[in-house]
């Protein structure tokens, strides 16, 4: 009898024990499933701060042959299912903008043109060029590679934007590429686009290819940097499609909401160091920013004939995703002015 009350002691006792198992693994599961959770959702969160998440991929391309006409390419329904559309002038009574400023604002998130001023005309970008520069510089470069500075990359017009760049200089393209898009610098321009198109004639056809690509038949660039010429001319809606595509890149969206760099060069064997402020004055803390509105960042470009031009991605008190654009502004004082009406539009 005391040999089978063992053997029942011991049978209970390996019961408790597989139960003991069983729970432990059952509470480790659910822990798990917790930890997993909470990271799909704080990734979840993280992108919707950079807006990653709010901004559209193209699911076809344009038909090339037929996409002379901007207002047709919007008419394009698989290519524009995914895009603000409009045929022409969107008005808005609130809006008072400068005579001769093209203008517009996109709500990202529910895909309407809100305001739309003169969107297709034809116009000088000055360095809003940059946005289609930095576009192909990330699809084609190498952030990686080392760049050394040639005399051909330094050759601009006198008093244009430059970073401080010399003969000899050996710079990362990723120090390059924030010189581009922090600062504007036109020498940063010309250095990428030889270095990563072998010329700077085939990295301006590359740049042509692209805008056709997302539909920017408005567009023609001889340039990489914006500097004016004759042919060098785009319109407010295919600046749209430009910012509205660079969106899709993490590195772009993280490099132009900085409102300063520093970009490190090796110069003789020594490094040196040249402090870059934004050229956009809302980063800056130069124009205060709207009530409600938070400004991620964008380009600028300004020239004599281009005007003052701003492009920018925003979001409105409840984090939804606006691009705003104002071009041709005869002072800067104008510029902001006017691009703050927009910004108000968006909490309205």
């Amino acid at each position: 009898m005391k040999s089978i009350d063992i053997t029942h002691e011991k049978t209970r006792k390996n019961k408790r024990q597989r139960r003991k198992i069983w729970i432990r693994v059952f509470a480790s599961l659910i822990l798990v499933t917790i930890f997993v959770m909470t990271c799909i959702l704080a990734s979840l969160y993280l992108q919707k701060g950079r807006n990653l998440d709010l901004t559209y991929a193209y699911t076809d391309q344009i038909n090339r042959d037929t996409a002379g006409d901007p207002a047709e390419v919007m008419r394009f329904t698989p290519f524009a299912a995914e895009l603000c559309v409009a045929d022409g002038n969107v008005e808005n009574t609130d809006l008072t903008i400068h005579e001769g400023e093209l203008s517009a604002l996109f709500d990202v998130g529910d895909r309407k043109v809100l305001f739309g001023k003169d969107i297709f005309e034809k116009l000088y970008p000055a360095s809003v060029t940059k946005i289609l520069t930095s576009i192909v510089a990330i699809k084609y470069g190498n952030m990686d590679d080392i760049v050394t500075i040639t005399e051909e990359d330094l050759n601009l017009e006198s008093g244009s934007q430059v970073a401080g760049l010399k003969v000899g200089d050996r710079v990362s393209m990723d120090e390059l590429f924030h010189g581009l898009l922090v600062y504007s610098g036109n020498d940063c321009a010309m250095a990428i686009a030889r270095h990563v198109g072998g010329s700077i004639d085939k990295y301006v056809e590359m740049m042509n290819q692209e805008a056709r690509a997302i539909g920017a038949t408005g567009t023609h660039y001889v340039n990489p940097h914006g500097l004016h010429d004759k042919n060098h001319y785009t319109t407010v809606y295919d600046i749209y499609l430009m910012l509205n595509e660079a969106l899709k890149y993490e590195y772009f969206v993280d490099t132009m909401q900085l409102p300063n760099y520093t970009m490190t060069v090796s110069r003789n064997n020594k490094t040196v160091d040249i402090y870059l402020d934004s050229t956009d004055h809302y980063l800056t803390g130069e124009e205060p920013m709207p009530s409600g509105v938070t400004v991620l960042g964008g380009k600028t470009g300004t020239t004599s004939l281009a005007g003052n031009c701003l492009a920018i991605l925003s979001q409105n008190k409840y984090g939804e995703p606006y691009i705003s654009i104002v071009m041709r502004a005869l002072t800067k004082d104008n510029l902001y002015e006017d691009m703050n009406q927009l910004l108000n539009q968006i909490n309205s």
